[in-house]
């Protein structure tokens, strides 16, 4: 696999594998690691602030009103050219759309079933199994496999198993989708210009989402309602995007990268603190060889 293929991805959006031809600007580090503390807080508070419109309109609907929200609001800035685009660029924009919506609906109904910190950190395998297998069967195997012994952790709170069968399997779901879009990402950015790309995906994606949203969310919709949901895209995917966009231009790539593998942390505090699920000594340790195995694995790969 081309390490160049696999670079940072949203909804998520950790840069698990820094892209090493790309020039960072001077000046701006420490507004950069700024962006990416405030775009990690938004995607995972963004995640935990989401339970009670997952409890109002369930995982499919909420993910259908987010995705329609976010699309909407790109659209109106980016102004896509809808009709000028190519069939190479349509196709992309349909796989990486049908990605990003299949991802969004297991994430959030992973979070529905399970703690988000065990959530964040299972589909946190995703992208760093693809960061590892960039580089093929060697050492670097290692890190998927200490993240696993995490995962493994955090899932047991020291006196019974936490969460369910079927959350864990809608969060391996949702890792898989993640470590699709990083790759897919990568792809339609270098098939447009700017952010017409992402906008073109969203739109794709809130079509996509609803069959499956529409039903379940919509007799459930008030004002107050809709407002949430506005306010919840704006949180993710909208804010993280441009803020790790920025940030990469103030930043060297391998700090970014470093920087976002704390977000299965984040993660968990933002469970502890919204949600009240607390944590178990072995469960914060396992945690710690999550962020341990990413660190890991992005370090590996700006020194190859």
């Amino acid at each position: 696999m081309d390490q160049k293929l696999v670079e940072s991805g949203t909804d998520g959006g950790a840069a698990l594998m820094p892209h090493p031809d790309v020039a960072p600007s001077t000046g701006g580090i420490a507004a950069g690691v700024l962006m990416c503390v405030m775009s990690m807080s938004s995607i995972q508070f963004g995640s935990a602030l989401s339970a009670s419109a997952i409890a109002t309109f369930g995982p499919t609907g909420a993910t259908w009103l987010r995705l329609a929200f976010a699309s909407v609001i790109l659209a109106v800035i980016v102004r896509p050219k809808v009709t000028r685009y190519s069939r190479a660029q349509w196709i992309a924009v349909l796989v990486l759309g049908t990605v990003s919506a299949l991802m969004t609906i297991s994430f959030f109904s992973a979070i529905a079933r399970i703690p988000l910190g065990l959530a964040v950190a299972i589909d946190f395998l995703g992208p760093l199994l693809v960061a590892t297998l960039g580089f093929g069967l060697s050492r670097q195997l290692l890190w998927p496999v200490v993240a696993a012994i995490g995962v493994l952790l955090l899932a047991y709170d020291g006196e019974e198993w936490v969460g369910n069968l079927p959350g864990i399997l809608y969060a391996c779901g949702a890792g898989a989708g993640w470590a699709c879009y990083i790759l897919l990402t990568k792809r339609v950015g270098d098939a447009f210009k700017g952010l017409e790309g992402l906008s073109m995906s969203l739109l794709v994606a809130a079509v996509v989402a609803t069959p499956f949203g529409f039903a379940s969310a919509v007799p459930h919709i008030t004002a107050s309602g809709l407002l949430e949901m506005a306010g919840l895209a704006v949180l993710v995917p909208l804010l993280p995007y441009a803020l790790e966009m920025t940030a990469l231009r103030r930043m060297p790539t391998s700090s970014f990268g470093i920087l976002m593998s704390l977000e299965p942390a984040i993660g968990a505090f933002a469970g502890f603190v919204i949600l009240s699920q607390p944590m178990t000594p072995s469960q914060m340790f396992g945690t710690a060889l999550v962020v341990a195995a990413s660190i890991g694995a992005t370090i590996f790969a700006a020194k190859s």
